[in-house]
Formats: C-alpha cells, structure tokens, sequence
C-alpha cells in the first residue's frame, strides 16, 4: 500500500531568499505606512478646522493640459496620477510573486488565492445585503473589498507585535492578490464610454513596451516618456489610468540575466517602491481622507445604507471571509497548519485585513461620483471601519505576543554570526 504523502506546511518557515524579499518590501511599507497614517491625520485635522475652505480650493484645483484631455484637479491628479506608480509597484511585485514567491506554483497560490478571493467577496456580499435591506444604492459593493498593506504594517508597528515571518508574508499576499482583483473591478466596472482610438494606442504603447524589454533594451529615458503616454492615452480611453501602473509592472522582466545585478523589475521595484510608499500614497490619502467628522455626520455613517454597508463589509466580511476562506481551503487541501501558530493567528490576520482605506477610498470615490454627500459619508465610513478592523486587530494579536516574540527571536538568532539565521541552517541539516 503506497505511503501518504506528507501535508504541506502552512504558515511554515518562508524560504530564506523569499524572506530577505518579504523583509524589504515589508520595511518600506512599513515605513510608508506611518507616514500615510499621518497625512490621513492631518487631512482629518485639516477638513474639521477652520481652514477646510482652503483644504477643498486646493483639492478642487485644476491644471494640467487641456488640449490632451488632461486637465483635472489636484484631487484626480493624486488619484489618477500618483496613485499609477502605486499600482505599477504592486504589479512588479505580483510578477515577483508569480515567478519566484508564493503564487509561483498552484500548490504554494492555492490558499492565498482562496483566502484573497473569499475576502473579496464576502465583503462585497455584506454590502450587498446591507443597502437591499436599507433600501440604498448597490454601487458602492467594491469599496469592502480592498486591504491596505501600508495601514496594516503601520499598525503592526505602532502595536509593537513580534509577528513572524509567515505570517507577514501571508499578509503581503493576501493584499497583493486583493490588489490585482481592485484592479481589475477598477477596470471592468467602473470603465466610462470607450474611446478605442485612444486604446488601441494605448495598447501599442504596451507592445512597445514588451519588446524593449525582450530586446532587454535598457534606460530610463525609453521607458519614462513611453509610460507617461501609456498613462495618458487610457485616461482618454475611459479606462482608469491606474490601470496602466499594474500592466507595466506585470510586463517588467523579473527574472535577471548573468550579466546583471538586478532584473528590470527588482531595479524599478527598488526606485520607485520608497516613492510610492512615502509619497504618492500619502499625498493621495492627504487629498482623500479629508472629510467632515461632525456629530451629524457620523451619524449618517450608521444610518444611511451605503457607508453602513462599507463598515459591515469591511469589519465583519473580511474577518470572515479571509479566515472561512483559509481554513476551508486548508480542510480541504493537504495543508497541515505549523503547530507554532494556531487559527486565532489567522483570525487575528483576517481582522487586519479589514483596514481597506487606500484603495478603499479609490473605488469609493470612483462609485459615487456625482453624489457627493453619499461619497462623503462612505469616506468616513473607510476611516471607521478601518480604525475599528485595526482596533480589534490589536487585541486579537497582543494576545498572542508572547508565541510572536519566542518566534521572532528563533528565526532571528545568529549565533555564529555568518548572516544567515541558525534556523534556516538547522532546517538545510535536517533536510540533508
């Protein structure tokens, strides 16, 4: 009789090159992180001060090109523009991800992918039933879909939590993945009349694109002015123009030749992924987040249909859907579970998957926008429930930072100081 094969590990100890990955991209945003936390405050600050008139004169700026279509507000500069070098780096990090981390293989995908799609889509149900039983506007189902890395690291870091490597890395994930499904609603349903001229240049420029980098043609100056036009012409498509940003990071080679240092996507993951974090995301929140927090306000948050359904979707529908997800998944599959950690750790990650806000506040203001008090009010919405998902995300993880920081110190401890953990060559013995 043919012996069982052994489970796969979950959760388990990341492989040590995909850990050094894992630990910059998690430093930058985890850096990026606290400084969008701060420009969501001031933001805040700014909107409920006797200034907010010079907040919204500012916002509602415009400048820009006209003759090119291009002529928008400070507002949908930051949204449509800087937002673009945000999903450029989330595409070179899902390629990354594809080729040489946790999506590489349908084994390694199979349980981020189910725990990523059921925690799209839980929220999106939430939502739905929330504004059918209130009588509201259905348009907004997208908003609870979205988890913020940046945020999540952000809390991590203020909260002082041990979380280990895996965990981390699953969070990364996870949002990664939730990423590329933003995206692709962004651009299935919230796609205004099409003008095809402009998209088929559009996809030319994509082309050209693709054969520099087969032709492993190299410099900035080839790629900068053919990107900025790429950007340009699916805005005037009626395509929303971040979408460019992930259809450039997912062309961008990845895997490097002998004679180079770095790939192309490493190289501009590296440039652009401290830009993104500690400046296009931050200015875009700046100019997103600044909403009215008065009484009345916040009570229309809990009583009108649609920014309640964004807090019951984000709160409760990512809790359940990431975690329902990941555990059937696991059932099912020959995942076993690492004995170090347990299912309120993933719980406890599946709650920090409910901070949405970035792209959260994308598709909020891409859902509604001509009604701008409902926009407003499911703003503040984003705002509470991600401060609300983060605060009960809190007290679920401290429970368990006494297992986080035993880990923590196992997977860093280097006793003979050669730069590699002990614990990765431990597990190259055991494995020999």
């Amino acid at each position: 009789m043919a012996a069982t094969p052994p489970r796969t590990p979950f959760l388990g100890l990341p492989p040590w090159p995909e850990r050094q990955a894992v630990a910059r991209a998690l430093r930058t945003e985890t850096v990026g992180g606290l400084v969008l936390l701060a420009a969501a405050v001031v933001a805040l600050a700014w909107a409920n001060t006797p200034l907010s008139d010079a907040y919204t004169t500012i916002r509602d700026f415009h400048f820009g090109i006209p003759a090119l279509g291009l002529d928008l507000s400070v507002g949908h500069w930051t949204s449509d523009g800087l937002l673009t070098v945000f999903f450029l780096v989330v595409g070179i990090e899902l390629k990354r991800e594809m080729v040489v981390g946790s999506l590489r293989t349908p084994a390694t995908a199979a349980l981020p992918v189910i725990a990523a799609v059921c925690g799209m889509a839980v929220p999106a149900a939430f939502y739905a039933v929330t504004v059918a039983a209130g009588g509201g506007s259905r348009d907004g189902w997208a908003v609870p879909m979205a988890t913020d890395i940046a945020f999540a690291l952000a809390v991590l870091a203020v909260i002082s939590t041990h979380l280990p490597t895996a965990l981390r890395a699953f969070l990364l994930t996870l949002a990664v993945v939730d990423d590329l499904g933003a995206i692709l609603v962004i651009a299935v349903f919230f796609t205004s009349d099409i003008n095809h001229r402009a998209l088929a240049g559009a996809i030319a420029g994509l082309v050209v694109f693709s054969m520099l980098q087969r032709q492993r043609v190299r410099g900035w100056w080839w790629y900068a002015p053919l990107g900025v036009a790429i950007w340009a012409l699916l805005y005037n498509a009626g395509i929303h123009a971040t979408v460019a940003g992930v259809a450039m990071g997912l062309i961008l080679r990845t895997v490097r030749d002998r004679d180079e240092e770095e790939s192309p996507a490493e190289r501009t993951g590296r440039l652009l992924h401290p830009l993104s974090a500690g400046l296009c995301v931050p200015l875009f929140a700046l100019f997103a987040a600044g909403v009215s927090v008065s009484g009345d306000a916040l009570g229309k948050v809990f009583t009108t249909p649609e920014p309640l359904g964004v807090i019951v979707g984000l709160v409760a529908g990512k809790t359940l859907g990431i975690f329902a997800g990941t555990y059937m998944a696991a059932r099912f599959t020959r995942a076993r579970l690492n004995p170090d950690l347990a299912w309120a750790d993933v719980l406890a990650l599946a709650a920090l998957a409910g901070i949405g806000f970035t792209v959260a506040l994308l598709i909020g203001e891409l859902a509604f926008p001509g009604t701008a008090a409902v926009g407003e009010h499911v703003k503040a919405a984003v705002l509470i429930a991600s401060l609300t998902a983060a605060l009960l995300a809190t007290l679920l993880l401290r429970r368990r930072n006494a297992v986080y920081r035993r880990l923590s110190e196992e997977e860093h401890l280097d006793a003979d100081a050669d730069g590699i953990p002990d614990i990765y060559q431990r597990t190259e013995a055991d494995g020999a």
